[in-house]
């Protein structure tokens, strides 16, 4: 728990502050105790504060520091204030920081993003259902899809971060104090929106953490998803794309070998984040109020979970500026006419074809097509009509990739206009 020292000596300036205003405890004594604090706060800042193994935590090897250095006016700090409320007022600053570092890396990766989805504007690529070919999406729409997920994933850390902002100090062990504290004073000191109300389900509340768990868990899945993409199509069964090497492994048997390692490892870690999330809710399922020292164990697992996130959206971004499209590759993949099915559909339904009249001619169109090895574009006027009268030769003007997605107009499809006004869109809201 070395990582929450800065946070504790924060904490406890505020309340050594209230503690001298309130006359709890002589003012010359909390002046004593803000000074010593500050000086343990610069070493922490600059890296020269240690860790004492031997101290039974982060907050006793600060509690005897700060004796060393200012003598008995130290054994004052800890009144109105229990290790259980401290603790709790300890996570939730510590959440406000990373909260706030794990939105800023998320925006990050989003203009990663976005900037390859600019660069890429006119390339189309077959998207699939069920891994299967489907229909033709640019690939800026396709990853724009991750934005927006990602987007959701800042929201609901924003939401946790309403819930995280509100300041325990001051409920003690459980009951709070017959002491005049000045719990507003140590809120606004310290910029927490509101105190708690209730000193038991504050010193027992760990729901900020669970929640923080659980939006990671799902941000974790939309990374996993993304790096599934990528690694399919670095394959050279699709070769879309080209990662950098940077990124990627030999074999240590196969000379050819270039394995997306990183990526898979990413993949994988995301166990680790959901793991740590089953780890917090099965700890704190059986807990009676009020603390419990099994909640000591809540911190590596979540210590574990955010320096997983933040490594792999660091990687992440990085490597979506390190990719290399293989344009070539992927236009060879656009001449299955299958892609352009739905759009004859449709064609015939603008005709005035019942939808479904309408999907029966066309899937009966192609399995004739399969079944005879022709392709769509092959056939003649006269075998079109045969699958139905209102088939003529300006169908063939659709049987292609540009104007498949063209098509695609309504609000959030995949048309040129459509993805370049919600890429502006997005750049101008990242960018706010």
């Amino acid at each position: 728990d070395k990582r929450l020292a800065k946070v504790d000596v924060i904490g406890s300036i505020a309340h050594a502050r209230m503690l001298g205003k309130t006359r709890i405890i002589p003012k010359k004594d909390a002046d004593a105790i803000v000074r010593g604090l500050q000086a343990i706060l610069k070493d922490i800042e600059s890296g020269k504060f240690k860790f004492d193994p031997a101290a039974e935590d982060v907050h006793s090897n600060i509690q005897d520091l700060l004796q060393k250095k200012i003598g008995k006016a130290a054994f004052r700090l800890h009144t109105a204030r229990s290790r259980n409320d401290q603790i709790a007022l300890d996570i939730r600053m510590y959440l406000r920081d990373e909260t706030d570092d794990l939105i800023e890396l998320i925006t990050l990766l989003q203009k990663s993003i976005l900037k390859f989805a600019r660069q890429n504007m006119q390339v189309i690529i077959p998207g699939y259902t069920h891994l299967q070919v489907a229909q033709c999406v640019l690939l800026a729409h396709h990853v724009l899809a991750y934005v927006e997920g990602l987007e959701r994933d800042k929201e609901r850390l924003s939401d946790a971060y309403a819930r995280i902002d509100r300041m325990p100090l001051g409920s003690c062990a459980l009951s709070g104090t017959g002491l005049p504290i000045d719990r507003e004073f140590v809120c606004k000191e310290l910029g927490f929106a509101a105190v708690t109300d209730n000193s038991m389900d504050s010193v027992s509340d760990r729901d900020f953490i669970i929640e923080v768990l659980a939006d990671l868990s799902i941000l974790s899945v939309h990374l996993s998803r993304a790096a599934e993409d990528l690694i399919l199509w670095s394959t050279k069964e699709f070769n879309f794309i080209d990662i950098d090497f940077s990124f990627c492994t030999g074999s240590s048997i196969m000379p050819h070998k270039k394995n997306p390692d990183v990526l898979e490892l990413i993949r994988g870690s995301v166990g680790k984040v959901q793991g740590d999330l089953t780890s917090i809710l099965v700890l704190m399922k059986g807990l009676p109020l009020s603390y419990n020292r099994d909640m000591q164990l809540d911190k590596p697992p979540l210590f574990s979970a955010i320096d997983t996130v933040k490594d792999v959206l660091e990687i992440f971004i990085a490597l979506f500026q390190n990719i290399v499209v293989e344009k070539e590759a992927i236009a060879a993949k656009l001449f299955d006419e299958s892609l352009f099915s739905v759009d004859i559909v449709e064609y015939l339904i603008k005709k005035g074809v019942p939808y479904r009249q309408a999907h029966d001619i066309v899937g009966n169109m192609v399995r004739k097509c399969l079944d005879k090895g022709r392709k769509i574009s092959t056939l003649s006027e006269k075998e079109l009509r045969a699958f139905s009268p209102l088939l003529t030769m300006d169908v063939m003007r659709i049987l292609n990739a540009e104007s498949s997605v063209r098509l695609k107009t309504s609000w959030g499809g995949t048309s040129p206009a459509g993805v370049q006004k919600q890429v502006s869109l997005w750049e101008k809201k990242i960018n706010a």
